[in-house]
Order: C-alpha cells, then sequence, then structure tokens
C-alpha cells in the first residue's frame, strides 16, 4: 500500500499561509511541492527539475513566504530577503501574482514587487526605498537597479530563486547572472528550477548551489498518453492554412487553444487569414507592450478568448542560431521599420495559460526543449489536453530529433486526417491567402502595436482608476488591412456535407444525416412519392362545362 501524501497542514505552515492556500483550493500538494518545501524549510539548496505545470511555482514560493514570516517574529527591520530570478517579463509578472495570492492574510508583512516591467529605473527606485520583502526581476534589470544603487542585497539577502533556470543563459544573461552574483551576501539558500536540465543548468548550479539536494521528479518531461494526446501531420505550407482554417471554423478543435508560429510576420498573417473567415484570434509577440501581453494573457485565462496566436520566436530562444533566416526569424531585435524586439520576451515557456485545451504548432519548434515547453502550456496539472503539429518535409529532421527525446509512454501519433476530404475548401483557402499580401501583413503589424502602445501607456492611468473598463478592453478586433471578403465567413451546406475525422473522434455530421427524417421516407424513392391526379379533375371539368 502507497504511503499518505504528506499533506500542506502537516509542514508546519503559518496559518495565514495556509488560509491563502485553501483560498486558492489546493487540496493536496503536488509532487515536487510535498518533495521540495520541506527540504527548503529546513534551509538546504535545491535543484529540482519537475515536468512543466507540476506546480513549481508554488514549490518555492511557499517556502519563501513562510521563512520571511517567522524571520518578521524575531526581526523587525524591513529589508529585501528574497530575490526571484526570471527569464521573461510575462513570468515576473506571473510569479508577483502567485506571491501576492499567497499573502493575501499577510501583506503587511510581506510585501512583494516587481521590477522586471519596461518603466524606468527612476519609476521604480521609489518601490525599491521602501524595500520590500520579496523581489521578482529579470536579472539584467536586477544587476541595473544593483549598479544604480536603488537594490541592496549583499547584507540583506537570505534567499535566491532562479526560476526557468535553463533559460537564463539562451536568453543571453550570462553575463548579467555572473556580475550580479558580486553584490550577493557569501551566504544565502539557493534555490534552481526547471522543466529541463540542460548544460546550462549544470553551470549554474556550480555558480550559485553548495551542497544541493537535487530533485529529479518525473522520468517523462511530459505527462502520459491518458492525459495528453500528441499528435503529428505531414502538410506543406498551404496545406497547414487550410487545415487550420477547417480545424477551426468546422469547430472540430474544440476549448481553448494557443496556436504557435515561429516568426512575428506569421503571426499577423495567420490572423489576417482567419479574420477573413470570421474567426477571431489574438496575437502575442515581442513587440508588444509587456503590459498589453500580460493583460491579453490574464483576459485569456478569464475565458475572453478562444484562440491566440503566440510567434515563439527562434532568434530570441537561441541567440546562436541568428544567421538562420526564415520569414524574419533570423532578425536579431531589430525588425524592418525599426520596431524593436523585446529580448526579456516569452510565452511557451513557464507562463501559466488556464485551461488551455489544445496546443498547435502551426510551425514545428527548432528544439526539443522549445517543444516540451510549448506543449507543456496543455494537459497542466491533472487536467487533459492535446498537442498537434503541423510537419512540412523541411521539419522532418526535427520531429525524429523530438520523438527520439520523449520516453515512455509520451509518444507522438499520426494525425488520422484525409486531406482529401477538405479538398472542397481549398479554394476558399486560396481566395482569402491572395487578400493576405506582404503589404497587408506589414500595415497589421504596424496598426497593432500603435493600437496596443495607446491602450498600454496613454490609458494606463485610466486604467489603474478604472479597472473595471479594462475588462472591455478586448485584443483580437479585427485589423482589416486586408481586403475581408464577406461571402467567406459562411461556410456553405454543401461544403458542410463533408466527413471529418478529428483527433477527439468527432466527425461533423452531414446535412441529410441532421434532417429528421420520418419512418415513411425510409427505403423509398423521392421521385415516385408523388401522384398525379391532374388527369382524372381534367375528365371532371370537362362533363361540368
Amino acid at each position: 500500500m502507497a504511503a499518505e501524501r504528506l499533506q500542506f497542514h502537516e509542514m508546519g505552515l503559518d496559518d495565514r499561509l495556509l488560509k491563502a492556500v485553501a483560498d486558492l483550493g489546493w487540496s493536496q500538494p503536488t509532487l515536487i511541492q510535498e518533495k521540495a518545501i520541506p527540504l527548503a524549510l529546513e534551509g538546504k539548496d535545491l535543484l529540482a527539475r519537475a515536468r512543466t505545470g507540476s506546480g513549481k511555482t508554488a514549490a518555492y514560493a511557499v517556502p519563501v513566504v513562510q521563512r520571511i514570516l517567522a524571520s518578521k517574529q524575531s526581526v523587525r527591520e524591513q529589508d529585501v530577503r528574497a530575490l526571484i530570478l526570471v527569464p521573461t517579463k510575462e513570468l515576473g509578472h506571473q510569479v508577483q501574482a502567485m506571491m501576492r495570492q499567497l499573502t493575501a492574510f499577510c501583506s503587511r508583512d510581506v510585501r512583494v514587487a516587481d521590477i522586471s516591467g519596461k518603466a524606468d529605473l527612476s519609476a521604480q527606485r521609489p518601490i525599491l526605498m521602501e524595500k520590500p520583502d520579496v523581489v521578482v526581476g529579470t536579472p539584467s534589470r536586477v544587476l541595473a537597479h544593483l549598479n544604480a544603487q536603488n537594490l541592496v542585497l549583499h547584507s540583506s539577502l537570505e534567499m535566491l530563486v532562479v526560476d526557468e533556470a535553463d533559460l537564463l543563459f539562451s536568453f543571453g544573461f550570462e553575463a548579467d547572472l555572473k556580475n550580479l552574483l558580486c553584490h550577493l551576501p557569501k551566504i544565502y539558500q539557493s534555490f534552481l528550477m526547471s522543466a529541463t536540465l540542460t548544460e546550462d543548468v549544470q553551470a549554474l548550479k556550480e555558480l550559485l548551489l553548495h551542497n544541493p539536494v537535487i530533485l529529479k521528479l518525473q522520468g517523462s518531461q511530459l505527462p502520459d498518453s491518458s492525459q495528453l494526446q500528441q499528435y503529428s501531420i505531414k502538410c506543406e505550407e498551404e496545406d497547414k492554412f487550410l487545415l487550420i482554417y477547417t480545424l477551426l471554423k468546422l469547430r472540430l478543435v474544440q476549448g481553448k487553444t494557443l496556436v504557435f508560429v515561429a516568426a512575428v510576420d506569421r503571426c499577423y498573417r495567420l490572423k489576417l487569414f482567419l479574420e477573413q473567415f470570421g474567426i477571431p484570434a489574438c496575437v502575442l509577440n515581442s513587440e508588444l507592450p509587456v503590459q498589453s501581453r500580460c493583460h491579453i494573457i490574464t483576459q485569456f485565462n478569464q475565458g475572453f478568448y478562444d484562440y491566440i496566436i503566440a510567434s515563439d520566436e527562434h532568434s530570441l530562444a537561441d541567440p546562436t542560431a541568428a544567421p538562420q533566416t526564415t520569414a524574419g526569424k533570423g532578425k536579431k531585435t531589430m525588425e524592418r521599420g525599426g520596431k524593436a524586439k523585446d529580448k526579456e520576451y516569452g510565452v511557451s515557456r513557464g507562463v501559466d495559460f488556464q485551461n488551455v485545451a489544445n496546443v498547435i504548432n502551426f510551425d514545428f519548434p527548432t528544439t526539443v526543449e522549445s517543444y516540451i515547453h510549448r506543449v507543456g502550456r496543455t494537459a497542466r496539472a491533472d487536467n487533459p489536453g492535446t498537442a498537434l503539429s503541423f510537419i512540412s518535409h523541411t521539419e522532418l529532421a526535427l520531429l525524429s530529433e523530438v520523438e527520439e527525446a520523449l520516453t515512455g509512454d509520451s509518444v507522438l501519433k499520426p494525425y488520422e486526417f484525409k486531406m482529401e476530404e477538405i479538398e472542397g475548401f481549398r479554394y476558399r483557402c486560396r481566395d482569402a491567402m491572395r487578400s493576405v499580401t506582404k503589404q497587408a501583413v506589414r500595415e497589421a503589424r504596424l496598426k497593432e502595436v500603435k493600437q496596443e502602445l495607446l491602450n498600454s501607456e496613454k490609458l494606463k492611468t485610466y486604467f489603474d482608476d478604472n479597472p473595471r473598463d479594462l475588462q472591455l478592453l478586448r485584443h483580437d478586433k479585427d485589423l482589416h488591412p486586408a481586403v475581408v471578403k464577406p461571402h467567406l465567413k459562411n461556410v456553405p451546406e454543401y461544403l458542410s456535407k463533408t466527413h471529418t475525422h478529428t483527433h477527439t473522434h468527432t466527425h461533423i455530421t452531414s446535412w441529410s444525416q441532421r434532417r429528421p427524417s420520418s419512418k415513411n421516407d425510409q427505403g423509398r424513392n423521392p421521385l415516385k412519392s408523388f401522384k398525379y391526379t391532374g388527369g382524372r379533375n381534367r375528365k371532371g371539368k370537362a362533363g361540368q362545362s
């Protein structure tokens, strides 16, 4: 018989923290939380690898809050006691939200500040002058504040957390991280959390950890097939657009869906294409202001939108791969028109998209780690999920790499879908594609960025005072730089008769199956169901005249 699981109330946590945990609806800790929290409370350094969606954020957030509450009982002086380093602004925003939820009943004793945003250093200085107990930020941002002496850690820091540790070096933070260590005290507790253990993580371990406890909890980095269904389908460029149109328009893919593409241009190309058919979708990419990105994620989690098209730009995740230029992928941090990309952008890593039913890799990821983190946005905790990857002939080698890396029962199956059954939609697909020109994509990018800059900067003060109005601000409105053809929004009846089989084993019923039929109609020729009585009537009329 399996040993009973350790519960939150058995970990020696503060009552206020336990109440916050109960309010969050956490009935019992996940495996990583059950193992990591007691070890962290004992003061041990941790290197933890657990698959995405397993609750790693709470595994370090709970002991950080608990240790600060415990220290406040003896030490009254206000100081920065914990530093949480994250690779992206989106993850920083999420970590701050999690910390605030956990400190809901002790917010006066534990103050949290997120400095990963894009605000000027001088604007964030007053926040840091108040010496919040926990500071969340990217390495470059924290280092900038340390150099400006807005933040002093060498005497007060007790805990250092590095979240999504495998991404910090690949985002180009290695130099920042090494410089940052010079500002830290000689003795502090460290946590390294990641979904994958790479050479970069091993290098970080040597830099930061002292006799750590290493937790490798799951053999497979993704859930097994009973929770996560993974599929691949081989299709070329035009077929990708045809397939996603039919999947979304005919509702063969149901529930909240994340669609990943390789570059910013592809985001807008796909959005404009779907607009032709009246399918609204949000765009997430490195060009949008961080406030807009975080607001889009929040609204998506609240159920405002069904579809997000996100760019998982390879040049940001792997700067060494810059020479490979595919659809704008190889640009460094500047695109045509001078719009700078945000180096600290990332939505496939760490960000907790809630209740995502499907992940679609419209463009296949270029690394195994990227695939794991993309697909990890669905099937989180104990929820089921589906991942579907479109594979062109140039991406077959990448698919083989992923299939070799996946272990256990986590495998990609062929997607049983007969492309010939949707050939009737191809002319509509081509009709829509003709409207989505390079000029239309360029105009859409410019219009969206201008619109989001207005929303996030000029209206920020207004929305701070009127938070309810912020809910009315939607990010999935039509951009309309392409010529929209109204007839494409409706699917003709003769096309809806197509029987299509999906990965969820659902199919579209034909019109004849939808029409209610009477018993008398069965087995009869409709042409013989009419009675001709015209001759008899004519004779009667002749006799009367």
